[in-house]
């Protein structure tokens, strides 16, 4: 297939030059269904990138969009703040009695704002807030968003530098297997807590991804998990897992912790909460930590009733069976099979992620670049990922068929040939 760049007028001389993913898929893009998009055009993409993993359930669900349909034809509840609807009842309802209660997991919930960074931002100040502290602690190759306090905790160079200003109370510790494994876990952490000399400040919290989906596909070890955990109850930190890409079963459970066998004090999810790709995000909470002061942390779309809806209709369709864990690991095993062959063909390539999200890292950054603009150039969607780019983010939904999961690796391994 070749495909010839639309002229972008309107977008190149009104749209601010901020603009990314539409310079690595130059195309208008005008419907979509399950894992492909059409452009205007007509040439159809097979979608390896979910919306950064906000569309785990594929473009316009068809079980999502009944629902959103018959909701908004009788009238419902569009805006509502923080007012109790019908709605939100429903889908609180269904995520206690779904997700919360299978996994004997005690947490409030709250609606923070639209957004994954809003979430964390209320992690974030509810953890200073109990614990009367200022300092939190992230770890390297961090992502978790661009508004202020979500950069501070963020290790991206290039994001943090979008701020403008001195990004402060945020220390960064090394991820797991930052050193190749020459250092024990936590020895550098540990012993800065401990020692009076340091000059760490008593940190309130500690925040981290389980897979750094941004920082590269950096898996963190169950064990390192459960060691993390330990060493913030025994240092009186709060744990704060960010489970907004990697959460809402990209990892297979539907919290990407579930397989460490540890319960964080927060939890942070969006993107794929909604279930079909609408604003939403939840920042979850022990009972013991919700010292809120009502009105204290608020914002005006909190309330999306659309989302609320497709999101219990989501939960009630795909999870309520533990059929979509098996399904996930399942074409996990097909990605990882494929990726090992790849990777044995190519020595300056090696690949690591988890249920349906994958990174294959090249020694040359540039390589990667490469491989998703060709990919690009045969209808399939691939993004990158990593501080230089230097990762393929393989980011499919989870409801891609066998077939299409197929289309799509062999795909990758022409592009991964062809530009060699």
């Amino acid at each position: 297939m070749t495909i010839t760049p639309p002229a972008l007028s309107v977008f190149e001389t009104l749209e601010s030059e901020v603009r990314s993913y539409c310079r690595g898929w130059p195309a208008v893009f005008d419907r979509a269904q399950g894992a492909r998009l059409t452009d205007e055009d007509g040439h159809s993409y097979l979608d390896f990138f979910a919306g950064a993993g906000s569309l785990n359930y594929g473009h316009n669900n068809p079980v999502l969009k009944r629902a959103l349909i018959d909701y908004i034809e009788r009238d419902g509840i569009t805006h509502g703040l923080d007012m109790a609807t019908t709605a939100k009842r429903a889908f609180l309802e269904t995520f206690q009695n779904v997700i919360l209660r299978p996994r004997d997991l005690p947490y409030k919930v709250m609606f923070p704002g639209p957004t994954g960074t809003n979430a964390v931002e209320a992690a974030l100040k509810l953890a200073r807030k109990v614990k009367g502290r200022e300092s939190v602690v992230s770890f390297t190759n961090a992502f978790h968003g661009m508004s202020l306090g979500s950069l501070a905790v963020t290790g991206n160079a290039f994001k943090r530098a979008g701020a403008g200003i001195p990004l402060v109370h945020g220390t960064p510790m090394p991820f797991d297997n930052y050193f190749d494994g020459t250092v024990p876990d936590f020895l550098w952490f540990e012993r800065l807590l401990e020692d009076q000399g340091s000059g760490l400040n008593k940190p309130a919290a500690v925040i981290v991804e389980t897979v750094q989906g941004e920082g590269g596909i950096n898996v963190a070890r169950a064990e390192w998990l459960r060691a993390l955990q330990d060493l913030c109850h025994r240092q009186d930190m709060l744990l704060i897992v960010d489970d907004i890409q990697m959460g809402c079963g990209r990892t297979g459970g539907f919290f990407s912790f579930e397989e460490a066998d540890i319960v964080p004090d927060i939890v942070t999810l969006s993107k794929s909460i909604s279930g079909y790709g609408m604003p939403m995000s939840l920042c979850l909470f022990k009972p013991e930590l919700d010292i809120w002061e009502p009105g204290e942390h608020n914002g005006t779309f909190r309330g999306n009733n659309p989302a609320f809806v497709t999101a219990a209709a989501v939960l009630d369709a795909y999870w309520a069976d533990g059929q979509m864990e098996k399904q996930t690991l399942a074409r996990g095993e097909q990605v990882e099979q494929t990726l090992l062959a790849i990777c044995a063909e190519e020595p300056t390539a090696q690949f690591r992620g988890r249920g349906l999200v994958w990174g294959m890292e090249f020694e040359d950054p540039a390589r990667a670049s490469a491989v998703c603009a060709r990919a690009f150039e045969l209808g399939l969607l691939l993004e990158t990922s990593g501080p230089q780019s230097e990762v393929v983010k393989l980011l499919p939904s989870l409801t891609i068929t066998p077939e299409e999961l197929d289309e799509g690796l062999r795909t990758l391994a022409r592009c991964v040939r062809e530009t060699a």
